[in-house]
């Protein structure tokens, strides 16, 4: 139930280029070539206006097309009166396409759907993936569309500021109940803008006192003999005409476009593509934004004062309290020395100089972003301030490996400490190389991602941040990505010393820089060099040993699941009484409602076809079987799709185990994730779901799985936060929470608590902190609003403690900016005292739930640190090799089974004192499943 991390933005580009047009009418920006720019200096002021405010983690921009659309073939007129495109709009429109791919951020159009369609279908896949989603557009239209994570963004525009509108504001500012009747609004009134009709001597006004009394324009048609006069003359001769402009109005939203969340990630823009654009526009201002002032001069020679291979001088070790050099830089405008090392001589003098360092930072280059996959073509090290060092591998395996053991001494070294960016990838890497790193680390990543935990943690971004430097981007040396990117193994090694010198120099130069920062946050650095740093080399070991996957079982699951989903097909075909597509949205909207008359009136799509989603779909199956049974066909199909016929492509080849890639700097929350595959989303709801478990399976016979997880660990930690009495008793003596909180909330006793008042309860327990509204409760539990609310004034009665926990947390976080974690990990809340109520609402659900979620996330990461020391100073076999939420997956011998589950659940146990006790659960199985 952990809330979402990701923000995606949705431009309405023609919105935005309208306004562009607009905003320079009067007064045209002419470059000294006399090409109007207006259009595109507006929309790239826009875009960076979010892009650096906002800080999006992922973005789109969608476009429309010349081709019609369905709202053409329904009403020819539809915006037929609008006037000629302006020419600075039509030569404006493919640079702004160019300027946005330049950004790395996906141009979205598709013939036959406006850009309206195609945001309302990505708003609301991304809404139900768990992002917040931002439609950026001045169009009052989209106010149809929101919901409790999609918002309308409104970009600031002539002194007006920005405005973010949510659920309430939208209803405030249409006079309306249900966001959905902004379409009725539009159908009564009409939209000039899009030539949209409505019906004639309607306004605002009046439509909004319309829609009040008949919830709609179909009820307001059907209901036409309760008006009076002229309204009633108009009604009657125009209603069909606002029941089309209606349909006119509303936004498609089952748009055949995919929501792919990778392709919409965030990573900055290609300089090589966008600097060019910039110059030939001649935005100068805007260049200094993006890229900075150019340096005036060369700077001086990058010296520290430390030992250098190529000096003839002895000097001290580096200090810390250096002034690193800030004015904006680039390895064309900025001087360094970069070495490329490929004689067995060199290579032994440098590792003479690293073996002297307190601490070195170290790069490599490879062959794959897939670490375990991956093969090290080359190794960078800096300890001097401008200066690095590129080793050159040899191609073949064997001979690259025995050239890295030369450096195995030094890398092993635990007194000199390594510094680097995202090391566990460099650890990992070196693994199969026979190296085990070893040392106090510093991750340039890592101690960015405690300091900003929201912001980009790549080294480009962090460089621009506190450098004001400007990397070499990958494709500078591999070319543009795609099929014809180069690897780096076809790159000449005195090719790759710039890119490779430079990562290691800027990485170093950014590890002084942070330590000043952390300097002053001794919680963070706590944190970092008990927690985060620790267990990157923890992970990294998981990340090698991998898990094993029974392929036979996933071939036989698959089966299976076939068979079912044949199964589930011929009954709903017997019920339906035909044969159908039901992967058809159209066929089965047909079958449904036209056929089989499930609802007397069923909600419909923008395009005129019946909804037929998994919502519309759970709220018939409850009476329906057909209904029941396509939700069945529809969960077969995709755990085979997604998770039965995938596993088996992302087993290695090299070991034939699968090995999950885990992020330890992506959710703010402090929250691992996983990817490749991404185990956090294996399903577990469903019997089917949970059967994918089976496939997880230990060495060999002669191991066993040991899951343990933690119990109702961030209710604990809420009952400990807020000292409430009631619950930590009933967490002290065993008692079952969600009964004892009916209990209280039905004002029943113990043992009258049915399975329904318990369900609700349970329900309640998690929801309160993570702010569920009544609404939310009320959906959640298919009850009546005024019922959920009754719920949680109830719960707030009984539990007061736990609304004096959530009202001190939002007013701390208003006083400071932040909320922490029990280990001090900050989350912080710059929404908190906006006065926009969708956003401080936002902010102020993140300042309850943020520090018992991301406690959550810190005691489990102590847990697997401290187990991973326990394992080693042991000298056990077992190996920890999965973490999934709240649960650790260990790959046990049978004869370590009894001492290891002991020693995992007293080490989870104690992993941080609270007033509640923390409980695991631990099992131990021939496979995840009946481990779990």
């Amino acid at each position: 139930m952990s809330k979402p991390e990701k923000k995606l933005f949705l431009l309405d580009a023609y919105a935005l280029i309208y306004r562009a047009h607009f905003a320079f009418s009067k007064n045209p920006r002419i470059s000294s070539k006399g090409v109007n720019t207006g259009v595109m200096f507006g929309f790239m002021n826009t875009l960076l206006e979010v892009l650096q405010k906002q800080k999006p983690t992922h973005i789109a921009v969608a476009f429309d097309t010349s081709a019609p659309t369905f709202r053409h073939e329904q009403f020819a007129e539809y915006k037929a009166h609008r006037e000629e495109t302006p020419e600075d709009i039509k030569t404006g429109i493919p640079v702004v396409k160019d300027i946005v791919r330049a950004f790395n951020i996906p141009v979205i159009e598709l013939d036959g759907y406006e850009a309206d369609d195609i945001i309302g279908t990505l708003a609301k896949k991304a809404g139900e993936a768990g992002f917040e989603v931002f439609m950026m557009t001045p169009d009052k239209d989209f106010g149809q569309l929101v919901d409790e994570h999609v918002y309308l963004y409104k970009p600031a525009y002539m002194g007006n500021a920005v405005d973010v509108l949510g659920v309430p504001e939208v209803l405030e500012k249409w006079n309306i109940e249900r966001v959905d009747q902004v379409k009725d609004m539009l159908g009564l009134q009409g939209d000039a803008a899009d030539n949209i009709p409505g019906i004639p001597g309607i306004g605002p006004k009046t439509a909004a006192k319309l829609i009040k009394e008949f919830g709609s324009v179909e009820e307001l048609v059907a209901n036409v003999d309760k008006l009076k006069g002229k309204q009633k003359e108009n009604v009657e001769t125009y209603g069909q005409q606002g029941v089309l402009s209606k349909e006119l109005a509303t936004i498609n939203t089952e748009v055949p476009i995919e929501f792919n969340e990778k392709e919409l990630l965030y990573e900055g823009p290609d300089e090589e593509k966008l600097k060019p654009i910039c110059e030939e526009l001649e935005f100068k201002t805007i260049m200094k934004r993006i890229f900075g002032e150019e340096a005036s001069g060369k700077t001086a020679p990058l010296s520290s004062g430390q030992l250098s291979m190529f000096s003839d001088e002895s000097k001290a070790t580096i200090d810390a309290n250096e002034t690193v050099a800030v004015e904006k830089g680039s390895i064309k405008s900025v001087e360094h020395d970069y070495h490329l090392i490929t004689s067995a001589e060199k290579r032994k003098e440098l590792i003479e100089f690293l073996q002297k360092q307190e601490e070195f930072c170290f790069d490599t280059e490879t062959t794959d972003i897939d670490a375990v996959e991956a093969e090290v073509v080359g190794l960078a090290f800096s300890y001097v301030k401008g200066e690095a060092y590129y080793v050159a591998l040899a191609e073949s395996f064997e001979e690259s490996k025995a050239i890295l053991q030369e450096f195995k001494p030094v890398m092993e070294n635990e007194k000199v400490a390594k510094i680097g960016q995202n090391v566990k990838y460099d650890i990992l890497v070196l693994k199969k190389y026979g190296i085990h790193v070893k040392g106090k680390i510093f991750d340039t990543m890592l101690a960015h991602y405690v300091i900003e935990p929201e912001m980009p943690h790549n080294m480009d971004a962090i460089a621009e941040q506190y450098l004001n430097y400007t990397c070499v981007p990958i494709t500078a040396v591999l070319g543009a990505k795609g099929k014809q990117q180069r690897n780096m193994r076809d790159i000449a090694p005195k090719d790759i010393v710039e890119y490779a010198g430079e990562d290691a120099d800027i990485t170093l130069q950014l590890k002084q820089v942070l330590s000043e920062q952390l300097k002053k946050e001794e919680k963070l650095v706590s944190l970092l060099d008990k927690v985060e740093y620790p267990l990157a080399y923890v992970l990294s070991d998981m990340e090698f040993e991998g898990v094993r996957i029974d392929e036979g079982a996933l071939k036989q699951m698959s089966a299976e699941l076939q068979e079912a989903s044949v199964q589930a097909q011929e009954e709903i075909f017997k019920i339906a009484g035909c044969e159908f597509n039901i992967a058809s949205p159209k066929q089965l909207g047909e079958v449904l409602f036209d056929r089989l008359k499930l609802m007397e009136k069923p909600k419909k799509t923008k395009s005129g076809q019946y909804a037929t989603g998994e919502e519309i779909l759970s709220r018939l199956a409850a009476e329906h079987d057909i209904a029941r049974k396509i939700l069945e066909f529809r969960e077969y199909q995709k755990l085979k799709s997604t998770y039965v016929d995938a596993l088996p492509k992302m087993i290695s080849a090299s070991d034939g185990r699968v090995h999950t890639d885990y992020g330890q700097a992506v959710a703010a929350t402090g929250r691992l994730s996983s990817n490749n595959p991404n185990l956090q989303n294996i399903p577990i709801r469903t019997e089917k779901g949970r059967e994918i478990r089976k496939a997880f399976v230990p060495r060999d016979e002669n191991h066993v799985l040991l899951s343990a997880d933690y119990s109702q660990i961030e209710l604990r930690i809420a009952a400990s936060f807020a000292q409430d009495k009631d619950m930590i008793e009933a967490f002290k003596n065993g008692r079952d929470i969600h009964a004892t909180t009916a209990a209280k909330v039905f004002n029943v006793a113990l043992e009258d608590v049915d399975p329904n008042m318990r369900r609700k309860a349970k329900e309640v327990n998690f929801g309160i902190i993570y702010g569920i509204s009544a609404f939310g409760l009320s959906q959640n539990l298919n009850i009546p609003r005024s019922e959920a609310n009754d719920i949680i004034n109830a719960y707030f009665k009984e539990f007061s403690s736990i609304k004096k926990y959530m009202d001190d947390s939002v007013n701390k976080a208003k006083e400071q900016g932040y909320v922490e974690t029990i280990m001090g990990r900050r989350r912080y809340l710059r929404d908190i005292n906006s006065r926009n109520a969708t956003m401080r609402g936002y902010a102020e659900r993140n300042a309850i739930n943020a520090p018992i979620q991301g406690s959550a996330a810190d005691i489990i990461k102590v847990a697997m640190v401290n187990i991973h020391q326990w394992l080693k100073e042991e000298k056990l076999s077992t190996k920890m090799i999965l973490q999934v939420h709240d649960e650790l997956i260990f790959d046990v011998p049978k004869a370590e089974v009894e001492k290891v589950k002991e020693n995992v659940i007293r080490l989870m146990m104690s992993a941080v004192n609270l007033e509640v006790p923390l409980e695991v659960e631990a099992g131990v199985g021939e496979n995840w499943l009946k481990a779990h």
